[in-house]
């Protein structure tokens, strides 16, 4: 088995038409700032549903206008952890599918000298231990964002992370895997490699630059 293979056995990766679509809308350099957004909504929509598709249930009782009957209600807290500040555009879809999800955030910015994250902002809700911490970023690249703030998480008492990208470099996911194993990885695509200047091949450019209008 080739190392390709052995990291996509170990993820999740979303194979869907609507996907494959909006992920050519999102690479074409063409593509305004608007269609970007919309683009990504919609991904990030199918993203949730796959990270959350597990969440335990507690049984409650409900009245419909007919009769009593069982309803359900989430059975754990959902904080949803954006890595700025290219993360806040997937967090949205997510608050769609729990109203109710508490939002922390991390900032980084990658060294362009370095291509190493470089902290300067964290600010987390209460919960961390007992609940399901989502962390987000559109990019996965070299890994370094994700493995700090999964690392930063954990220090925090996070016990249940989960991280979910729109596009992975295979160098990325191979660290994550690595230093992470209890870590499940949600994305829409895997490419093919990083380029000298650690950007995703073919990737899509910088998401957060594309997806807030300042390139």
């Amino acid at each position: 088995m080739d190392k390709r293979q052995e990291i996509l056995d170990k993820i999740t990766v979303i194979d869907h038409p609507v996907v494959a679509r909006d992920l050519s809308i999102l690479r074409d350099k063409t593509t305004g700032t608007a269609d970007f957004r919309a683009a990504l909504g919609r991904i990030a929509t199918i993203l949730a549903y796959f990270a959350l598709k597990d969440l335990p249930l507690q049984t409650t009782s409900i009245e419909t206008p007919i009769t009593k009957t069982n309803g359900c209600e989430i059975d754990t807290e959902i904080i949803i952890v954006p890595i700025l500040r290219a993360g806040l555009s997937l967090v949205d879809a997510i608050i769609n599918f729990v109203p109710d999800a508490k939002v922390g955030h991390l900032g980084m910015y990658r060294d362009e000298t370095t291509h190493k994250p470089v902290d300067y902002y964290s600010n987390l809700p209460v919960g961390l231990e007992n609940g399901l911490a989502l962390v987000v970023d559109p990019m996965l690249a070299t890994g370094g964002s994700a493995d700090d703030a999964i690392a930063f998480l954990k220090k925090q008492g996070a016990n249940n992370i989960r991280f979910i990208s729109l596009i992975s470099a295979p160098e990325g996911l191979e660290r994550i895997l690595e230093k992470y194993p209890d870590v499940p990885i949600i994305t829409a695509a895997v490419d093919e490699k990083l380029n000298s200047d650690a950007f995703i091949v073919p990737g899509l450019g910088d998401a957060g630059d594309r997806y807030f209008g300042t390139t």
